[in-house]
């Protein structure tokens, strides 16, 4: 199997409190991969940690190779890992368009291959511009009431608009993998089942995800694999399928009557 990501012996302080103490955790390419825990178990610290928000004091992240447990966070949405952080963090007095172009800061032009008239290969430049027209379009596509309300000030959108709005910022910056923190946190049930249709769609249009979630039901529906978090350490792990099975973590995050 190929892992685009790949997280081993990962260990994070804040001061004398150990976040994480040796996270092992594998992404492989393509794949929803989910993180769930009760709070407090470092599921968010993980998250910070994988997208350079917070330094590992020890521990390696590899993406596509490259150890990036040194790299600047900038650096690492540039390569691709971006985040849709907890909390939206939507900016506020920008329009809902706006908030989309600042997502797409990193982008640059890309070289993809391609035949010339006589079928040689050769090399195609694709602009900046043309390739955030696209991920405009893209999430047009997956947000239909982001296109209708463009204009508008972020300020204006209800709760799920303001999510669907980080997330579809995250989306303009092309990542390879797409890091959520809680995109369901404070919203109404229909909104939340919207927002993981959609995720699962993102999903299978090639976007690798890794999303940290307290709605457990809703997430093992679109999950391929899923880690659990317990005081900073993988408790357990398997895939969604094996661990709808477990007894003990069903009662534990499902409740009785799932």
């Amino acid at each position: 199997m190929s892992y685009i990501l790949e997280i081993s012996d990962l260990v994070v302080d804040y001061g004398i409190i150990r976040a994480l103490k040796g996270v092992n955790l594998n992404v492989a390419e393509g794949s929803l991969v989910a993180i769930l825990g009760a709070n407090g178990a470092g599921k968010s610290t993980l998250i910070r940690t994988i997208s350079g928000i917070v330094r590992s004091k020890s521990g390696k992240i590899i993406f596509k190779g490259k150890d990036l447990s040194k790299v600047r966070s900038y650096k690492i949405t540039s390569l691709g890992i971006v985040q849709s952080p907890e909390g939206r963090m939507i900016l506020r007095g920008l329009t809902v368009e706006e908030n989309l172009m600042v997502g797409a800061y990193s982008v640059k032009a890309v070289k993809m291959a391609a035949t010339d008239k006589n079928g040689r290969p050769t090399q195609k430049r694709i602009s900046a511009k043309t390739l955030i027209n696209q991920a405009l379009e893209e999430v047009f596509a997956y947000f239909p009431v982001l296109k209708e309300r463009r204009k508008q000030h972020a300020s204006t959108l209800s709760g799920g608009e303001q999510q669907m709005l980080a997330i579809g910022r995250a989306l303009m910056g092309r990542p390879k993998v797409l890091l959520l923190d809680e995109p369901s946190l404070g919203l109404a049930p229909l909104i939340v089942q919207d927002i993981f249709r959609i995720l699962k769609a993102i999903k299978e249009r090639g976007t690798t995800i890794l999303i940290v979630e307290q709605n457990a039901y809703q997430t093992l529906k679109i999950a391929d694999y899923v880690y659990v978090l317990e005081l900073g350490r993988i408790k357990t792990q398997g895939t969604a399928s094996e661990l709808m099975k477990d007894d003990a973590l069903v009662k534990a995050y499902l409740g009785e009557n799932r």
